[in-house]
């Protein structure tokens, strides 16, 4: 039953009595005083343990299990020796006095003890996030158990509530739902990446379709684990339908783009038309897909960039892949020279020297032709294929700078505009110089 307006005033009313009983007893002060000379020389000692113990060789022979678990209590020195120090004291105003008025050390106690377990479980998580949000949860839930109040505050956490359709909220149910969440996202983390290490090891699979499995895992994971979380927090799922129109309406309105290219990325894997390891060319970027995300896949130019391309202008715009079904690239070099050299000299000449290029495909001869009779001199074509897209501009570089050297003995000549320039009937202007004054 929920908790009334006049329920939660005498809660708050006996409570306070409670405090107030605690702090006018001389025995707080001094219990306090304690707990504070208790945390600095804690303080003091987390210091020295640090500056004075190695824990890489010191450990290094340990087993695995006992060596995380020093590393754990090093690094929460402070608050194990805070802890042990309060024990004590607690231990000598037990038997001294009466076991009430040392109630304050052994609530400082069992907060300290609460605190290192909680340090040893969340050692294991390697989110900095996760691992501070889990912490002070889970302590602020050991704190409240401690000191007795645990069940109070779960009734008034409880007894706030909105009621929407079939579903009734309340700020329990939330703190709830969110905590199974994270429990079971970080499940599905650790249960998809291993999927991915599986499936990526997996050599009878195309980089494409284990891109595509593992996209499929991961969503289908997370799909499971939402509906599990809310399903233990008691949420009817079916109470939410009023809202999966309004959900969907405004996906399809204002993330209309992002779905679109979810979709793509989906398609692009499913047709291959694109896979990680092709060269391609994207409008005026050329460069080799190094990932495939939901939303884009990265295209590393090899000069340190890496051009992010959304998967919608993959399906929509025209797109060269230079490694689709063959590696094999056909290289075209134009040049020219003038009409005082022999073309067939000049074909034959580009032939050799394209054909003594390393990276010439040996079975596919190179071939130089003749095509176009122009203004400024003969125009040819030398045309060579070589086995991988990777490096032709350097490959054409170095053909290019040979052929010039066999040009330059057999004496040919590379043509380029020369202007003459005749006056008739009259003079070229004289040329003036002025002085400018100082």
């Amino acid at each position: 039953m929920d908790m009334d307006l006049k329920d939660f005033i005498e809660f708050a009313q006996t409570t306070a009595r409670s405090v107030g009983a605690e702090i006018s007893s001389p025995w707080f002060y001094l219990q306090f005083g304690l707990i504070l000379a208790a945390a600095g020389i804690a303080y003091a000692a987390e210091a020295g343990i640090r500056s004075r113990i190695d824990m890489t060789s010191m450990t290094m022979r340990w087993p695995l299990p006992l060596r995380h678990f020093a590393r754990v209590m090093v690094s929460s020195a402070s608050t194990a020796a805070f802890t042990v120090l309060v024990i004590v004291c607690r231990f000598v105003m037990y038997h001294a006095t009466w076991p009430s008025r040392s109630y304050l050390l052994m609530v400082a106690a069992k907060l300290g003890l609460a605190w290192l377990a909680i340090r040893l479980v969340t050692s294991v998580l390697r989110n900095a996030f996760i691992v501070k949000l889990v912490s002070i949860a889970a302590w602020f839930v050991a704190a409240l158990s401690i000191i007795g109040q645990l069940d109070t505050t779960v009734e008034l956490l409880d007894s706030f509530a909105i009621v929407l359709g079939g579903l009734r909220l309340t700020p329990l149910l939330v703190i709830k739902a969110g905590a199974l969440l994270l429990i079971a996202l970080w499940a599905t983390n650790i249960a998809s990446n291993f999927a991915e290490s599986r499936i990526n090891s997996t050599t009878d699979l195309t980089p494409s379709v284990q891109v595509l499995l593992v996209k499929i895992i991961r969503i289908g994971l997370l799909a499971v684990a939402i509906v599990i979380a809310l399903g233990a927090v008691g949420i009817d799922l079916s109470a939410l339908a009023v809202f999966s129109g309004a959900v969907g309406v405004g996906i399809g309105i204002g993330l209309q783009k992002i779905v679109a290219n979810f979709i793509s990325g989906i398609i692009l894997l499913a047709d291959k038309s694109v896979k990680p390891g092709d060269l391609v060319t994207i409008g005026d970027n050329t460069g080799r897909i190094s990932a495939m995300k939901t939303r884009y896949i990265s295209v590393a130019a090899g000069d340190g960039r890496e051009f992010l391309v959304p998967n919608e202008d993959l399906v929509t715009q025209k797109v060269v892949n230079w490694t689709y079904t063959d590696k094999n690239t056909l290289v075209k070099i134009a040049f020219g020279t003038n009409y005082d050299a022999d073309p067939k000299l000049v074909c034959k000449l580009a032939a050799e020297t394209a054909a003594a290029h390393p990276r010439a495909q040996k079975g596919k001869p190179p071939n130089s032709i003749l095509t176009e009779f122009a203004e400024a001199g003969m125009k040819f074509s030398l045309t060579f294929w070589i086995a991988d897209p990777d490096g032709m501009d350097n490959v054409k570089s170095d053909v290019m700078l040979a052929l010039w050297d066999a040009f330059k003995r057999e004496g040919i000549r590379v043509p380029y505009p020369v202007r003459e320039i005749r006056v008739r009937g009259g003079a070229l202007p004289v040329e003036t110089t002025v002085e400018v004054p100082n």
